[in-house]
């Protein structure tokens, strides 16, 4: 039954993007333009993996309002490492990876062993990031300049093989591994099973502490590889705006596609179509000359329905 839902759900927000997209076509020609194509296929990729991640904490019944500002910090200290202290780009790829993948361990133990609240913890994360941030760089903006010493790494992380942006591939990818992940394996089971109800999750043998960790692992670290995708596609790292509120676009993406703030329920593929819509709707308030200042106005609104729909959906 459950399944039934999520894939009339996503069927829904597949229907519903493609008439999306038609009328902004109808609306602005431009939205169709090979530059623009491209730039929104680029961003859904970088929007794409941090959702993915928020989504896999929100299916166990957890939040993560710390991406955006993780994101920040990581970017300034990718930007020293690479320009200012010069290490070799693997070295300094991994470690960004590595401290990602350790903040999000960090989250996982507050909320599982010291039992507090996820959206306690990671609001005093987003706040400590940012604030990190701001003060590693000195409030000033870092970037990559030419790329001297890791031109190569530049050029792919920038590049559209036959059109199509590298975020989007590398988030297709991890779309493809985390379907299957999450929907065809026990790791994937039991994060649904402790999302529906933990204590019942606990009782049945599942190491229920261990499986939301999990989660806030693979959220820091999804985080820290949209960081550094980021990072390059700016090319600069404004340390008190750098971005700022992507934990909302994550969330939005993540409720538009299915997954339920209460835990238990969503899809990878909802998660990607819910990012792609996500989008749109903000290419379209670009297209259209709307106050960009409405941007955030957008993002309340989508999650707000998305929530009504999923307390209507739940009803007897």
């Amino acid at each position: 039954m459950v399944k039934q839902l999520i894939r009339k759900r996503e069927f829904g927000i597949f229907m519903l993007l493609l008439v999306l997209c038609i009328t902004v076509a109808i609306l602005n020609p431009r939205f169709l333009l090979p530059q623009n194509l491209q730039n929104n296929g680029r961003l859904i990729g970088i929007y794409g993996i941090f959702a993915i991640g928020i989504g896999l904490v929100i299916i166990t019944g957890g939040i993560d309002l710390s991406i955006g500002s993780l994101m920040a910090v990581l970017g300034v200290l990718l930007s020293i490492a690479l320009t200012e202290l010069h290490w070799p780009w693997p070295m300094a790829i991994g470690a960004i990876l590595g401290l990602s993948a350790l903040l999000g361990w960090a989250h996982g133990l507050l909320v599982t062993r010291l039992k507090l609240q996820p959206f306690i913890v990671t609001l005093c994360g987003l706040l400590i990031y940012r604030g990190a941030a701001q003060f590693i760089a000195k409030e000033q903006t870092k970037g990559f300049g030419n790329g001297v010493g890791f031109e190569g790494l530049q050029r792919v992380l920038t590049a559209s093989p036959m059109g199509v942006p590298t975020p989007l591939i590398v988030m297709l990818v991890l779309a493809a591994v985390m379907a299957v992940v999450l929907h065809r394996s026990v790791f994937g089971r039991y994060l649904f099973a402790v999302g529906q109800n933990e204590a019942a999750a606990r009782y049945s043998g599942i190491n229920t502490q261990r499986i939301i960790s999990s989660s806030y692992v693979l959220s820091g670290l999804f985080g820290g590889i949209a960081g550094i995708l980021l990072a390059f596609y700016t090319n600069s790292v404004s340390p008190s705006s750098h971005a700022q509120s992507y934990e909302l676009y994550g969330i939005a993406a993540a409720v538009l596609g299915g997954c339920s703030l209460s835990g238990g329920e969503g899809s990878i593929l909802g998660i990607v179509l819910g990012t792609a819509l996500l989008q749109v709707l903000r290419n379209l308030v670009i297209l259209l000359g709307i106050p960009s200042a409405l941007d955030l106005a957008v993002m309340g609104t989508v999650i707000l329905i998305g929530v009504i729909v999923d307390k209507l959906l739940k009803k007897p």
